[in-house]
């Protein structure tokens, strides 16, 4: 099996070191990516291609893995392909759904990453749908965690979005009254009570959420672009759209982070910084 990869963070990068290591073949381009995606990916040993039309001619299967934005603007590159084009991007399903019109290939899935890539590794669970969903979920044979959920394009990534408008905005909710409980110095005992009403699991997930909501909010804001775009058609998403004003806000206010915060009170920690940087 040949998988090739359009895009190398977080996700690509643990999905590409998982399926390498069941004996998968993995490609991807560096062409505009970061000095750290191509420290990581020459140091993984990832067989690179010059441009992404190259890599497309070599890999069975092309995962696409970059940021809400480039979801079309990546698609659009790929007028023919011979494989199948996986979009496992955090976009509406109106997105998906244009993204997947501009590839020149007709087994297209629409693919949706539910859970942490950094916690469950290739195991982490990916629901699917689309014309290519069957022929993406004989991955399984290679470690993944593939469940096909529907024929047609938009399924998988409208379940993404509305579980998407609750983990995020409980993240968003929990990173605000517990930065002002720190502030009160009883931050520990607010999180020790509220894990009471939510279960014995709820305080290493909660730190997990916020940690992750603050490491990653320039691009979760974005998620909660298409997430917002998506509710709006349906109903008036006045919780969804403050979640996103909060992580706006928390990306303007933080820049670019080189390392997520350790624990809760490097995080609060960093918040409360003058300057916000480093």
């Amino acid at each position: 099996m040949r998988v090739g990869f359009i895009g190398f963070g977080e996700v690509a990068s643990t999905l590409a070191r998982g399926l390498m290591g069941e004996g998968v073949e993995v490609y991807t381009c560096l062409e505009g990516r970061s000095v750290r995606t191509k420290e990581l990916a020459r140091s993984m040993d990832v067989q690179l291609c010059s441009n992404n039309q190259e890599m497309a001619k070599k890999a069975e299967m092309i995962f696409s893995a970059v940021t809400p934005s480039q979801a079309v603007l990546v698609a659009r590159e790929l007028d023919h392909i011979q494989g199948v084009y996986v979009d496992l991007n955090n976009v509406s399903p109106a997105t998906v759904k244009e993204a997947l019109k501009n590839v020149g290939s007709s087994d297209t899935v629409d693919a949706a990453i539910l859970g942490s890539v950094q916690r469950n590794g290739l195991k982490v669970k990916i629901i699917a749908s689309g014309a290519g969903a069957e022929e993406f979920e004989k991955l399984n044979g290679y470690g993944m965690n593939i469940e096909v959920i529907g024929s047609e394009p938009g399924q998988a990534s409208a379940i993404k979005m509305l579980r998407s408008a609750y983990t995020k905005g409980v993240s968003a909710l929990l990173l605000e009254s517990l930065h002002a409980a720190y502030r009160m110095g009883i931050d520990e005992e607010v999180l020790k009570y509220i894990s009471q009403t939510e279960g014995p699991d709820f305080k290493e997930s909660a730190v997990s959420r916020m940690t992750s909501s603050f490491y990653h909010a320039r691009r979760r804001s974005e998620e909660m672009e298409e997430v917002v775009k998506m509710l709006s058609a349906l109903t008036e998403p006045f919780m969804s759209k403050a979640t996103l004003e909060s992580l706006v806000a928390l990306a303007d206010k933080l820049g670019k982070l080189d390392k997520r915060p350790a624990n809760m009170h490097q995080l609060f920690q960093k918040l409360d910084k003058p300057d916000h940087q480093g």
